[in-house]
């Protein structure tokens, strides 16, 4: 049994049970989540409540979910480092649906928008890039 904080709700409370599994590698990325029911049974919750908490933890970007295949803690990329020229200007938003498609950007991943001092625009998807400013006295590569 569970119990949300005050002012909180079980689906959350429930979220972040599961969302420390995965955290601490006790669910490692692959691996599914246990099922609805066991969910409902071990925590004496609802199937929507168990649904809502699967459905903040994939707008998080921490489990994908499959019709008729459960939930999966997602594989998380490696990062790359990102090193925008000088000058450029870098802006952090939600990916519209033509770009998560283009980008192949799972839902609830942010992106980079970089818009280099020519003019030139690009989006690198959060989940896979990291951003990284040169020290002191370096030049971008």
């Amino acid at each position: 049994m569970i119990t949300p904080q005050p002012g909180g709700s079980l689906y959350r409370a429930l979220a972040g049970l599961l969302r420390k599994e995965i955290v601490t590698g006790r669910l490692k990325p692959g691996q599914r989540l246990p099922s609805e029911r066991t969910l409902m049974q071990e925590h004496g919750v609802s199937r929507e409540t168990v649904r809502r908490a699967t459905a903040l933890l994939r707008a998080e970007s921490l489990v994908v979910v499959r019709q008729g295949h459960g939930a999966r803690v997602r594989e998380q990329p490696e990062l790359e480092d990102l090193v925008p020229p000088a000058g450029a200007t870098v802006t952090a938003r939600v990916p519209s649906e033509q770009e998560r498609l283009e980008y192949d950007i799972p839902e609830g991943v942010a992106a980079f928008w970089v818009v280099s001092p020519d003019g030139t625009a690009e989006l690198f998807p959060a989940d896979r890039w990291r951003l990284r400013w040169p020290a002191s006295g370096d030049t971008p590569e």
